[in-house]
């Protein structure tokens, strides 16, 4: 291991603790340890853990784990039942107290959270964000991060047209055309939009947007899909094809007998998503757009 790489991440470690402020004895400004907080924070967002699960998963010592639920059993924080299934094994829950305790802790564990990021313009935020999901992916386990599926909002747009201008330029090299065409497409959305046949998908991750995805009219029995964009740090999750899929399902309940759209061969991993959907590439033309020659325009079709 070089030890440049040692050093570099000793010194973030260092930053970091320090920039969070967890080296003060008690946290937020509260009676509890980071080491509490953790514990208070599993009790408040699992369903009945045992002593030894919470060891386990927060990597604790089972003495000193054992010494804080004394200590909140001591404040009334905390009760342990016979587990029905095991009556060797105790369940753990946080009492109407415990929550009570809890509850501003973490809204104020949020607001300090904010408040390290609110400065920072948004897409300073998204690296952030995202450099965090890096490093716990390449550290932690291979369990992926959830996310969550929305409709769209005021602003969502913009992140559209930006994210499918910078993605498309860094990977594939398409010029301000395409950005153009996107802004045409978000704009015609929004002022013809239909919401009964119609509709955008945002895709967030850890509070950040990973993804979109629209569904539109083109004739009274014939949707198109368009937009179909994952950020790179998302993918490998399936959303790409978890987005395409709720454009299937919406476009059959509003009673579309077909969904068609439109791609570039050189795009392999949308056209994987679009055939393993059941979509089928029903015709194809060799242009020159946004600032690339010989691209290959595709159609693909699904019969609904």
């Amino acid at each position: 291991m070089p030890p440049g790489a040692v050093n570099a991440v000793r010194a973030f470690n260092r930053f970091y603790t320090r920039k969070i402020g967890v080296l003060a004895d008690h946290l937020l400004d509260s009676p509890y340890s980071l080491a509490e907080m953790r514990v208070l924070y599993e009790l408040a967002h699992r369903e009945a853990p045992t002593a030894t699960e919470l060891g386990r998963d927060l990597g604790l010592d089972a003495g000193y784990l054992s010494r804080i639920l004394r200590r909140f059993e001591a404040r009334k924080l905390l009760v342990r039942t016979a587990s029905k299934a095991d009556a060797r094994r105790s369940l753990l829950r946080l009492t109407a107290r415990g929550r009570t305790v809890f509850q501003p802790l973490d809204r104020r564990a949020k607001d300090e959270v904010a408040s390290l990021l609110g400065p920072l313009p948004p897409t300073k935020q998204q690296q952030v964000v995202e450099a965090m999901t890096t490093i716990e992916s390449a550290l932690g386990t291979a369990t992926a991060v959830p996310y969550t599926l929305r409709r769209h909002q005021p602003g969502d747009m913009g992140w559209v047209v930006h994210r499918h201008g910078a993605v498309y330029w860094e990977e594939w090299r398409y010029n301000a055309e395409f950005e153009a065409l996107v802004a045409r497409i978000v704009a015609d959305f929004l002022e013809k939009l239909d919401p009964a046949r119609e509709r955008c998908w945002i895709a967030e991750r850890n509070g950040v947007i990973a993804g979109s995805v629209f569904l539109v009219t083109k004739s009274k029995t014939v949707a198109k899909l368009r937009l179909l964009l994952v950020e790179p740090s998302a993918r490998g999750l399936g959303l790409g094809r978890r987005l395409v899929d709720e454009c299937v399902q919406f476009a059959r309940q509003a009673g579309y007998r077909k969904i068609t759209l439109w791609t570039q061969s050189e795009l392999t991993a949308a056209r994987g998503i679009y055939k393993a959907a059941g979509f089928r590439l029903v015709g194809e033309h060799r242009h020159d757009a946004f600032g690339r020659h010989g691209l290959v325009a595709e159609t693909w079709d699904l019969d609904l």
